[in-house]
């Protein structure tokens, strides 16, 4: 079965063809990470304009390095939240313009349930259930895959997500934008434990996260140090900051397997193709005998790979969507 994907949550003009879920045929992503840089972030009026002028070439380009038309075709998948409702509509309208003309089965597919889907299109042995930590710029979610697009969480962010807190802390050392990949590349150069920065812990909720307190902590060493005219090692500073959000992942994740009694662990979403995060986890499993499982970087980002992937699925399950089907900027996993 040959799943057109298409994703535009944010700021990735995506279009993918996979086949039964786990082969990639084609993989198309037009990035509009240039243009934001300059903003020091994504401006989602940029975002949704240069969604319609991409998005018809990118499929178009999909199914050419497929070898394929509309006619080989057996649904189409789109993401229809969460996301910028702009870049959202953009998607959907163009996947409901396809399914309609080519009288193929419409697929609405959750965006975040298309990262986890991210882990099949690699790992061939990875099966239901499983304990998957997702963490994007938006979420930081601890959940039980319980069966294909069936979940069940473990723990969630309170404040900021994972990912935000390095936009943020990026920013406020003069990284820029993306935060993620920058602080990455820089901490590389710098001592993990140059300085201590406070892992939070929800006292109700031992699974769930906080980075909110943490990005302050770093907000304020900054400023403490200004006022008193002292110098901020910048690698030292981000490598602290990124080791203190990759230990409370670590940790929260190993906790839960134990817990939980789950022998398989995968990672999602964006933040799951930091370096250190994948090194430390991998660690920890080894330690414990537990097979980990992550996407390549290509997958973990934003792509439409993996929407088609969970389409794929959800399909199998029976479930499509008619022709007013709109984006749900907040949909919940």
């Amino acid at each position: 079965m040959n799943i057109l994907g298409i994703e535009s949550s944010c700021d990735e003009t995506a279009a993918s063809v996979v086949r039964d879920g786990r082969e990639v045929l084609s993989n198309v992503i037009s990035s509009q990470i240039a243009i934001h840089t300059q903003y020091g972030g994504v401006v989602p009026e940029i975002a949704s304009r240069k969604h319609i002028e991409n998005i018809n070439p990118v499929i178009r380009q999909a199914l050419a390095d497929a070898g394929m038309t509309l006619k080989d075709i057996d649904a189409i998948a789109v993401t229809y939240g969460p996301g910028l409702v702009g870049a959202l509509l953009v998607g959907v309208a163009a996947a409901k313009a396809l399914a309609y003309a080519s009288a193929k089965p419409l697929i609405p597919v959750n965006h975040i349930t298309g990262h986890v889907s991210a882990n099949y299109l690699e790992h061939p042995d990875l099966e239901p259930p499983f304990l998957c930590l997702i963490v994007s710029g938006g979420h930081t979610d601890l959940v039980v895959v319980k069966d294909y697009g069936e979940y069940e969480f473990i723990g969630r962010t309170r404040d900021d997500a994972a990912g935000e807190a390095f936009d943020k802390v990026a920013r406020s050392v003069g990284l820029g934008y993306p935060g993620g990949p920058k602080i990455d590349k820089e901490a590389r150069l710098g001592n993990a434990d140059a300085i201590v920065f406070p892992k939070a812990k929800v006292a109700d909720a031992p699974y769930d996260f906080s980075f909110s307190g943490l990005k302050s902590a770093v907000l304020n060493y900054q400023n403490h140090a200004r006022m008193m005219g002292q110098e901020i090692n910048r690698a030292d500073l981000v490598a602290s900051f990124q080791k203190a959000v990759v230990d409370v992942l670590v940790e929260h994740t190993m906790d839960a397997a134990r817990e939980y009694g789950y022998r398989q662990v995968a990672l999602a979403g964006g933040v799951a193709s930091n370096t250190t995060l994948r090194a430390e986890m991998d660690r920890a499993c080894r330690e414990r005998s537990i097979e980990l499982y992550y996407p390549s970087p290509i997958y973990c980002t934003d792509n439409a790979a993996m929407i088609a992937s969970a389409g794929y699925y959800e399909y199998k399950k029976g479930k499509s969507a008619g022709w007013d089907l709109n984006a749900v900027p907040g949909l919940r996993l």
